[in-house]
């Protein structure tokens, strides 16, 4: 009866391992949890034909828009773990919505095998022209001396929001929140001085920069962004710890392969260093990342618990 229980389990041992290596034997579908035209929709496609030609199969991009994120993920964490349903997510759906929801039926950790993280685009601190903030550290103070200025933001669980709340939690300002429907309106407002500070995308904010618009005070990365090279880190300016951005990254559902994610890191990351691909991410103001498996898990997870930890003094509740 042992001998064959043991039978049995090296067969499909082998049966997985044979898929594995047939694999791909037709086109993969890679999710896109958000509309076609977006920035995570514009990135999947700058990359997925490179990497249809070193698999010699096609990739078919499936946008499933809904709930920020939440419907194209939770079809994906469902998927048959076989290497033919990836998926393409960012920030929002990954390590934003797990700590602002109760309503998920995904878990980004548990029910995916990250494949890499592929971009980055990092927020950017701005302030009207009017501001007498002409750095950080003036506006630091400054916000000191007042008490409490207005932090315009795309939304409640934005990511630029969420920076913001970092950025005090660590500065010590106080901001009120004034949420706006869209990145747009908000923009505008800081334009007329209407509002006193604003975290945002840098690729949504770098237009406004360069036509002198709004001041950029300082860029929440690592490396200062090529787009405005003149605008310190958040480090160089005098504030460390409060990097932030929207990022993309692949993931296959949980229990996939361990070969097949192998496979497509290893393609992935060729395709990253191309330079066909960062020209491509530069138009976006993204910067190209490419990490392990093991790396883009372990930065998921310290995403989420960050964000939790400033979801929870900031007292941000679920809407």
């Amino acid at each position: 009866m042992k001998y064959g229980i043991a039978v049995t389990l090296l067969a499909a041992v082998f049966a997985v391992q044979g898929a594995a290596a047939a694999w791909p034997e037709r086109p993969i579908r890679l999710i896109v949890p958000f509309a076609p035209g977006g920035n995570v929709d514009l990135t999947a496609r700058v990359i997925t034909p490179g990497m249809g030609e070193l698999l010699g199969r096609n990739f078919i991009i499936d946008n499933r828009a809904g709930a920020g994120g939440a419907v194209g993920s939770e079809i994906a964490a469902t998927a048959p773990a076989d290497g033919y349903t990836l998926l393409f997510s960012s920030t929002g759906s990954l390590t934003i919505a797990p700590v602002v929801s109760s309503k998920l039926r995904y878990d980004p950790v548990r029910d995916f095998a990250a494949i890499s993280l592929v971009s980055n685009v990092p927020v950017i601190m701005l302030v009207p022209l009017t501001s007498p903030g002409k750095t950080v550290k003036e506006f630091v103070t400054y916000a000191k001396s007042r008490g409490e200025l207005t932090m315009g933001s795309s939304g409640n669980f934005s990511t630029g929001r969420l920076a913001g709340e970092l950025f005090q939690g660590i500065t010590g300002t106080r901001f009120t929140h004034v949420p706006y429907k869209g990145g747009g309106p908000a923009m505008i407002d800081l334009i007329g001085g209407r509002i006193d500070v604003m975290f945002d995308q840098i690729s949504s904010a770098i237009g406004h920069v360069k036509a002198g618009k709004v001041r950029a005070l300082a860029v929440n990365a690592v490396n200062r962004s090529p787009e405005v090279p003149e605008v310190p880190t958040m480090k160089e300016a005098g504030v460390a710890g409060v990097e932030a951005g929207t990022f993309t990254a692949m993931l296959a559902p949980a229990k996939t392969p361990k070969a097949i994610v192998t496979r497509l890191n290893e393609d992935l990351n060729k395709i990253l260093k191309t330079p066909a691909v960062q020209q491509n991410f530069v138009r976006y103001s993204a910067e190209s990342i490419g990490t392990t498996p093991a790396a883009s898990v372990a930065f998921i997870r310290d995403e989420i618990e960050k964000w939790r930890k400033v979801v929870k003094a900031a007292n941000i509740k679920e809407e």
